[in-house]
């Protein structure tokens, strides 16, 4: 970016890395850039169906204080602040493919629009540069031309801006990232890569540095900070709930007075929140440095109100900027952290609950199975025993000990304690439940003594199988490192599934001895039953028997003839059509490079196949017109 370094070394600008916190996707970056806010993991999936942003953010005070705003570029903009632009137009993210077209919808307006003064604030984002990351990766050569393409995109509006600053306030030009890109091409986590995005402030209201400060590697700053600086540059509230930092070297033009002001209503609006948050907040380190620089920026305005110009009164000043800027680090790192702390009691007690229910329900899942849809479990005796007293206090006991804790702020223990109770209560009423449950099922499978052979267990190796996949499938989707790959686990468990049902079709149909005793019993019980026909019908017994017998065997002989290599195969065909599925596209992360179908299919063999294929094509037409030209000549001979 040719044009970008020169600025840069103009010393007309500030650059610097702003770090992002995970989860590093678009929608909840764009929210952490406008609100200064930290948003959550939950906002991964909101990604997918953006809400309108409700939270107080730059957007909405820059239209309360009636700026005009312009956007081009991805609709998440449009979706989380919906009338808040005198113009837009939207483009959809997720056409990764496309590295020219959704660029170029955006860059297609900016020529009319510059030469235009009825906005105050014009906002584009361009998503050509991470759909090349997603497609090919951060070192693709295709990233080289894309950076030059907006290069020249940043001396258009730069030198636009210039041209209107004569005959009125100078303008700020903004360049950053909402996000990075890791080495395989994606983004969501954590990595360096992915975390560390470039922030570059260009106005001409900066004054020019020397050539040492131009080569000083530039700093780190949190991407929150973006939204309170912002919002002081344009004059407008900080909002609410951020936790950023305003970013001094950009107001560092501004007199002493001016910057002690930014800086203390930054510390001012910081301490609020954490007021708002925080009942201990008066023992806060950060809340009591920002009361100590407040006192010494009141001493500082008395020395400037009685006309104080010594020397005094400039050291005095750098203090209290200085105290102001360590109160807002220490602010900000206490909220941050605050944003990071979930209340861990209350969500055990629920995700307690959900397994509970869980379980029952997996339980019950043979009898359902099985076309009973009733899972007798009595309570009464249960609601009495000894267990249930006993689970009860423990649990009682286990929540005094958690909320009387200093350090507890969670919700359930501001709850009354007669619902407290009564979630206990419930919670060992379901633990007895499932206690019972699992001791009536194991009574009901022990065989009877009079054939210990037979084994009237409902559980087979295949039940279990899926029962611990299906756990362990849902307890993977709840890892957030995992959340590329998780189609990996039901790859597996599909393969293994099919090996464990084809080794149970091959027991069954080769190694299992000709008795069985359940096979017997049943033949028994047949011929029992032809016996008592026959006898009705006073037709000889070993005769029926024959007949039947031999229409029986018949009839085996020929489903085991068609069943049992279809059965065998059945297996294999679906392995094969799984390993079809998982090579049409190759998802994830660490096998994304790996070659598909479309792979294949762009690659020269399907070009050579093609024609070969279009040859055969022109041959064939040819034989046949060749033919149908002979036979037609054979015909017209013969008449």
């Amino acid at each position: 970016m040719p044009y970008t370094t020169q600025v840069v070394e103009k010393g007309t600008s500030y650059s610097f890395i702003a770090e992002a916190k995970p989860p590093t996707v678009t929608m909840p970056r764009i929210k952490a850039l406008m609100t200064g806010s930290i948003p959550g993991f939950i906002d991964v999936i909101v990604n997918l169906n953006s809400p309108a942003l409700l939270d107080d953010n730059l957007i909405w005070q820059a239209k309360t204080a009636g700026k005009r705003i312009i956007f081009y570029g991805d609709d998440t903009w449009v979706k989380l602040f919906p009338k808040h632009f005198v113009e837009y137009d939207g483009t959809t993210s997720f056409f990764v493919s496309d590295f020219t077209e959704v660029d170029d919808n955006v860059t297609r307006h900016l020529d009319r629009v510059l030469k235009r003064e009825d906005w105050d604030l014009l906002i584009l984002h361009y998503l050509g540069l991470d759909h090349i990351g997603h497609m090919t990766g951060p070192n693709s050569p295709l990233v080289g031309p894309k950076l030059r393409e907006m290069d020249n995109i940043l001396k258009k509006i730069h030198i636009s801006l210039l041209s209107k600053e004569e005959a009125s306030l100078p303008n700020l030009l903004v360049v950053c990232g909402d996000h990075g890109m890791s080495e395989t091409g994606s983004h969501g986590g954590s990595s360096d890569g992915e975390v560390h995005t470039p922030l570059l402030f260009i106005s001409s209201a900066f004054e020019k540095r020397s050539g040492k400060d131009q080569r000083a590697q530039p700093g780190f700053v949190q991407q929150t900070d973006l939204a309170s600086t912002l919002a002081v540059g344009l004059g407008l509230p900080i909002s609410r709930n951020s936790v950023g930092n305003l970013i001094l070297p950009v107001v560092g033009g501004k007199t002493m007075r001016e910057q002690l002001r930014f800086v203390h209503l930054n510390g001012f609006q910081l301490s609020r929140l954490l007021q708002e948050n925080t009942p201990a907040y008066e023992k806060d380190p950060g809340y009591e440095h920002f009361k100590i620089a407040e006192k010494s920026h009141g001493n500082w305005i008395k020395l400037y109100l009685e006309g104080n110009n010594s020397e005094i009164l400039l050291n005095l000043g750098k203090k209290v900027l200085k105290q102001y800027l360590e109160a807002l680090k220490t602010l900000s790192s206490s909220l941050s952290k605050q944003v990071a702390q979930y209340d861990v009691y209350s969500m055990m007690v629920g995700t307690v609950i959900i397994m509970e229910v869980l379980l029952l329900l997996l339980l019950s899942l043979p009898k359902a199975l099985s076309s009973q849809a009733e899972f007798e479990v009595s309570l009464s005796p249960l609601l009495f025993s000894l267990l249930f007293y006993l689970m009860c206090l423990m649990l009682c006991a286990v929540h005094v000990i958690v909320c009387t804790s200093a350090e507890s702020s969670c919700y359930f223990c501001s709850m009354s304690w007669l619902t407290a109770v009564g979630v206990m209560m419930l919670i060992s009423a379901l633990m007895c439940s499932i206690l019972s449950a699992i001791a009536k099922i194991f009574e009901n499978s022990r065989p009877p003594l009079k054939n210990p052979v037979v084994s009237s267990s409902s559980w087979s190796e295949i039940d279990v199988l899926i029962l611990a996949g299906t756990i362990g499938h849902v307890l993977s989707l709840g890892a957030s490192s995992f959340i590329e790959e998780e189609h990996q686990t039901w790859y597996f468990l599909i393969n293994t599934l099919c090996l464990v049902l084809c080794q149970e079709l091959c027991r069954n149909n080769f190694l299992l001895k000709e008795w069985d005793p359940q096979r017997s019993t049943t033949v028994k019980q047949n011929f029992d039953s032809i016996g008592e026909a026959s006898e009705c019908k006073k037709i000889d017994i070993p005769a029926a028997r024959n007949s039947k017998l031999g229409k029986a065997t018949s009839s085996t002989e020929f489903i085991k003839r068609s069943d049992k290599w279809i059965s065998l195969a059945s297996p294999w065909i679906i392995l094969i059509c799984c390993r079809l599925l998982r090579s049409l596209n190759q998802t994830g992360v660490q096998w994304a490079h790996r070659p598909d179908f479309g792979h294949w299919l762009t690659r020269w063999v399907s070009d050579l196949l093609s024609l070969l294929f279009r040859k055969c094509c022109k041959c064939a037409k040819q034989v046949k017109s060749e033919v149908s030209k002979g036979i037609f000549h054979c015909c017209f001979i013969q008449e």
